[in-house]
């Protein structure tokens, strides 16, 4: 049984080049720190996996689930929340140019875009713990657009869309914001990648874990 193993994939963008919403110093250590260690231990988990699985080792292979679990989210997640960024003033972020078809269906589901920033920001500010917010789209592709929320490192559901996602844990944001969360969330909304949260919306994302 071959040993599946994952790299950390480079940014789309230069470390810096979110400033003023997310500073050079924080994507530094959120990307090379803390999504590097998802990546280490996933692939870690995975080599235990096969060496249990030969083994026939199945109380092993149980207490390995959590892990994978936990890491694989954090490298699946990560994986799409830098894709889903880009420099403010780029053409991606130009939601009214860039996402013709999710501009409408959002339109459709919330009555307005700002109706839908209001309701996001504060399922956002509402979120307990450590943990992600969401828009997928339901069922695939172009379906019934949904904002939802998920525990630590949990991935949104396998049948759902991610759209675009947001990084609600403290290590995202507490070195520039401190406890000013309400402030890194009105800043999320100047760096998203409208071109790639269209391409999502309309043609999905074929595997999360090679973005």
């Amino acid at each position: 049984m071959a040993i599946q193993t994952h790299s950390l994939p480079p940014l789309p963008y230069a470390y810096e080049a979110l400033e003023p919403v997310i500073s050079k110093q924080i994507m530094e250590l959120h990307h090379q720190k803390h999504h590097q260690t998802y990546v280490n231990n996933l692939n870690a988990a995975l080599a235990a996996q096969v060496t249990a699985t030969q083994a026939n080792d199945v109380r092993t292979l149980i207490s390995l689930q959590q892990k994978i679990k936990f890491n694989g989210g954090g490298h699946i997640n990560h994986s799409l929340f830098w894709k889903n960024l880009t420099p403010a003033g780029t053409p991606e972020n130009d939601r009214t140019k860039v996402a013709p078809s999710l501009r409408d269906a959002i339109a459709a589901r919330w009555g307005s875009h700002e109706g839908f920033v209001k309701a996001f920001s504060a399922e956002l500010l509402g979120l307990q713990g450590s943990g992600w917010g969401w828009l997928v789209s339901k069922e695939g592709p172009r379906g019934q657009l949904e904002i939802v929320t998920t525990k630590d490192q949990d991935p949104v559901a396998k049948t759902d869309v991610p759209i675009f996602g947001v990084d609600m844990w403290e290590h995202a944001y507490y070195l520039q914001y401190l406890n000013n969360k309400a402030g890194y969330v009105e800043g999320i909304w100047k760096i998203l990648n409208w071109a790639e949260a269209e391409k999502r919306y309309t043609s999905g994302v074929e595997n999360l874990l090679k973005l």
